[in-house]
């Protein structure tokens, strides 16, 4: 049974920092490449960043220097550090195991976790 277990979120204010984790259970962590999305009320969800399974990274332009993802292959658990968060990063975060696309993309997979809220805050 494949999960996927996220942690980490809260109420901070602006300028404050968060550091989200992710759990992988029941899969081969170490070949998949791992994303994080977000979902604000109204929107669509959205990549925010990926970390592809030979540790390559992207991210969305509007987290660009401000968010860091990273993987822990030995603990099956990705993180995502966010810093210097504003209102606008105020979502639910979720966690994707996925794969590379033909162009080197990150494609979602099917496996999401439950998410964990972000709220940015004064």
């Amino acid at each position: 049974q494949v999960q996927l277990v996220e942690s980490g979120g809260g109420l901070v204010q602006p300028g404050g920092s968060l550091r989200l984790s992710c759990a992988a259970s029941g899969i081969i962590f170490s070949v998949y490449s791992m994303g994080w999305y977000r979902q604000a009320p109204g929107k669509q969800r959205e990549l925010v960043a990926a970390i592809l399974y030979r540790g390559t990274t992207t991210y969305a332009d509007s987290v660009e220097g401000r968010f860091t993802i990273s993987r822990d292959n030995a603990k099956n658990t990705v993180y995502l550090q966010m810093n210097n968060l504003v209102f606008e990063d105020t979502a639910v975060y979720f966690c994707n195991a996925g794969q590379i696309g033909h162009n080197g993309e990150y494609v979602p997979g099917g496996y999401w976790g439950q998410g964990t809220q972000v709220t940015v805050s004064s």
